[in-house]
């Protein structure tokens, strides 16, 4: 096995001292710029990389960030986290995805091997449950909470979603066109935004003067195999005549079960989503839906890197109802 090039087996292989390649590899301008092409020629040729380690511990800072999300199935995880890896490539930054499952356990496994690889910060949806005193362990490494909240001793700054008015947008829009008996499938109490959205729609039917249906409002883990079961259930029943989604997945499962029931349920029922996939431009005529602005959000998160990232500061971005064909 070969050994680790080092900067000082550079230096042994040219003749010239440790430092001086440190230097040059630094882009020192006290380096004679021929000196620093030979060095950087040479470290090129026998494969040298820059130790992330050392450069913490010489207080330069690693550039290393973390994201934590709980799966990139999800079409906004997905899409969020290609936008943050272009994000952190055009800012010098060398972006570690962890997938945490929604579990508090392998969120603090994730947040341990960050601080082992000394990451200055970590993007991160908040798994629900309680992390107790890890957070505070996690030294310098700065903090950003995304889309969801949870309430910390660490001064974290949070990247937020404002869909409460789309969301109520959407029920009093549905409330307008006739639609008495309107269901939600969303997230739990577990979930901030579970209990915002739910809020939201609640906060809709008030507006519209719409009666509550208590059995027409479907609550859980978000996921898509629970927006398709909640909607077949919502189909089996026949009362409603409108649903609306508060979450990317379950809105892609409550889509599909709609899609599997016929394009005469499509058509009796209507339908409006959250987020917005290429697909929901064309589909039925269009799918109505509620706007996420994903990628200001990854773009958001770093600029936040700098500094705002301590400073408990809080960015929220506004959603919006788009209207299109399925909803008449």
């Amino acid at each position: 096995m070969s050994k680790r090039v080092t900067i000082k087996s550079i230096a042994k292989d040219l003749g010239i001292s440790h430092m001086t390649v440190s230097r040059a590899l630094s882009d020192n301008p006290n380096v004679h710029a021929k000196t620093r092409e030979a060095v950087v020629r040479r470290a090129a040729e026998l494969g040298y990389v820059k130790s992330a380690a050392a450069k913490a511990m010489r207080g330069d800072g690693t550039k290393i960030i973390g994201l934590l999300l709980p799966n990139i199935v999800n079409e906004f995880y997905a899409r969020f986290a290609n936008t943050l890896a272009e994000a952190c490539e055009e800012g010098d930054y060398h972006l570690i995805i962890h997938l945490t499952n929604d579990d508090i356990e392998l969120e603090q496994r994730s947040l341990q091997r960050l601080l082992e690889v000394q990451a200055m910060a970590a993007i991160m949806v908040p798994a629900p449950g309680d992390p107790g005193e890890s957070l505070k362990r996690l030294g310098s490494m700065k903090i950003i909470q995304l889309i969801r909240q949870r309430r910390s001793d660490k001064p974290t700054a949070s990247i937020l979603v404002d869909d409460e008015a789309a969301i109520r947008d959407a029920v009093i829009h549905l409330a307008g066109i006739g639609h008495r008996a309107i269901a939600y499938i969303g997230a739990d109490a577990a979930l901030s935004s579970g209990r915002s959205r739910l809020s939201a729609f609640k906060s809709g039917l008030l507006a519209s003067e719409v009666t509550e249906i208590a059995e027409l409002i479907h609550v859980g883990s978000p996921s898509f195999e629970m927006g398709r079961s909640c909607a077949r259930r919502i189909l089996e029943e026949r009362v409603a005549t409108a649903i609306v989604c508060g979450g990317f997945e379950i809105s892609n499962g409550a889509l599909t079960a709609l899609l599997e029931a016929g394009k005469g349920v499509l058509e009796e029922v209507e339908f409006v989503g959250y987020g917005d996939p290429s697909f929901y431009a064309w589909l039925m005529g269009g799918i109505s839906t509620i706007r996420i602005p994903v990628d200001d959000l990854a773009f958001k998160a770093v600029d936040m890197l700098d500094g705002d990232a301590s400073s408990g500061r809080l960015v929220s971005f506004p959603a919006e109802l788009t209207v299109r064909g399925g909803v008449s």
